[in-house]
């Protein structure tokens, strides 16, 4: 589904931020949807953020993922300009209060305005959000997808295998 044209855009407000929001990028790198990044800023750059977010469904997003930290307004503000899904991920940023101030601005949203937010620093879960979205009406990303959860479920016995194999044998995994 790699296409020249992205239908997933990932913002945010600095590009320090970055090193977080990358891990969405790559996820959705891994299955094949295209994605722009780029830096838009609610409080630095308000009428960039006001026509990326009303412009986003004309120039073909699905989906918008928006990284903020601190005040962590940029999410609920492109929120509020578009009717397309907006996934917030909160980032513990160096003016951040240990990251809660970024949860609570991005997860207590008003009525009307909804953000689907995602753990401190999580934009793996954005990216896996967003591919989930697009895959409720494009087969061949549902079909990446569950690859992708079968993937896990394999490491996970595979894991748990080792431990039994190293001699730490548990009653769950005897009686199957």
């Amino acid at each position: 589904m790699q296409t020249s044209n992205p239908i997933v855009g990932i913002i945010m407000g600095s590009d320090s931020d970055l090193p977080v929001m990358q891990d969405a990028k790559n996820f959705l790198d891994s299955i094949g949807i295209s994605a722009e990044v780029t830096v838009v800023s609610a409080h630095r750059t308000p009428l960039r953020m006001v026509d990326y977010a009303t412009q986003a469904r004309k120039r073909g997003l699905q989906v918008i993922i928006a990284g903020a930290g601190g005040a962590a307004h940029l999410p609920g503000m492109v929120a509020s300009l578009t009717s397309l899904p907006v996934i917030g991920v909160p980032v513990k940023s160096s003016n951040s209060i240990d990251g809660w101030d970024s949860v609570l601005s991005i997860l207590q949203m008003p009525n009307g305005v909804p953000v689907a937010t995602v753990a401190l620093n999580a934009a793996k879960n954005a990216g896996i959000l967003a591919a989930q979205i697009i895959g409720s009406s494009n087969t061949s990303v549902a079909e990446k997808l569950d690859a992708f959860k079968a993937n896990m479920k394999d490491e996970v016995l595979e894991k748990a295998a080792r431990l039994q194999a190293k001699g730490l044998p548990n009653s769950f995994d005897t009686n199957q």
